[in-house]
This record gives C-alpha cells, sequence and structure tokens, in this order.
C-alpha cells in the first residue's frame, strides 16, 4: 500500500513539475526515474525521477542573452581574487559583488579571478563560467 501511494505521489510530482519544465531537467527526470528503476525498483523509479528533475533545474543554462550581456558586460574596476576555485553549482562567496543583468533578474553575474561568471542571484550559486 506505501509503495503504491509514493508511486503515485512520484508520478503526480513529475507530472505536474514537468508541465513547467526546460529541457534539461525533463532529461533529468528521465534519467533519474530509470537509474532509480534499475536500482530500486517502482519506487526507485519514483524517487529517482524527482532527484533528476532537481538536479535537471539546477543546471540549466542561461538564455544566450545572457550569455552575449555578460562578454560585452564592462569589467568591474574592483579586481576580485578568491582562494576557493569557481565552480558550477557552487556558491560564490560574500566578498564578491554581484552585477544584476536589468533584462533578466533570474541572473547575475560577476568576473572572479578574472573570469566571468553566471549567477543565480538569490543563491550566488554560480550557473555558468564564460570562456
Amino acid at each position: 500500500m506505501l509503495v503504491n501511494r509514493l508511486i503515485i505521489a512520484g508520478a503526480a510530482m513529475l507530472i505536474a513539475g514537468s508541465a513547467f519544465a526546460q529541457n534539461s531537467t525533463v532529461t533529468g527526470a528521465a534519467g533519474g526515474a530509470v537509474t532509480g528503476a534499475v536500482v530500486g525498483g517502482p519506487v526507485g523509479a519514483a524517487v529517482g525521477g524527482v532527484v533528476g528533475a532537481i538536479a535537471g533545474t539546477a543546471i540549466d543554462p542561461p538564455p544566450e542573452r545572457v550569455v552575449t550581456y555578460v562578454r560585452q558586460a564592462p569589467v568591474p574596476t574592483e579586481r576580485v581574487v578568491v582562494q576557493e576555485r569557481v565552480v558550477v553549482g557552487e556558491p560564490l562567496p560574500q566578498a564578491v559583488v554581484i552585477q544584476q543583468i536589468p533584462e533578466n533578474p533570474n541572473y547575475a553575474y560577476a568576473v572572479v579571478n578574472q573570469q566571468r561568471v553566471i549567477v543565480e542571484p538569490s543563491s550566488r550559486r554560480v550557473v555558468q563560467v564564460i570562456d
């Protein structure tokens, strides 16, 4: 009985979540469901799908307009160097000043260790490092 409830709940979350999902979220959900099914059967598929969808959401790339804006934006006058490595998915240290992207408030950017990075403003999590 509990297994059936978990499967139904997982399926409902996947259906509701994927209605608003972007491509990598859907891919993450599908990949997570397949992996979960192999490891844990039907319950694993439900749990794996939800976890995969969350992971897929975390790595959605920003729109090309945002990347172009960050590439062309002036470098802040204050140079920021941090000891930590800048890693996609990890937050920037609080010492790093992030600049809001005017056309898209879902993203901000910073120049850290001479690298331009796109950041999610609310969590300060690095979304993409620009080459």
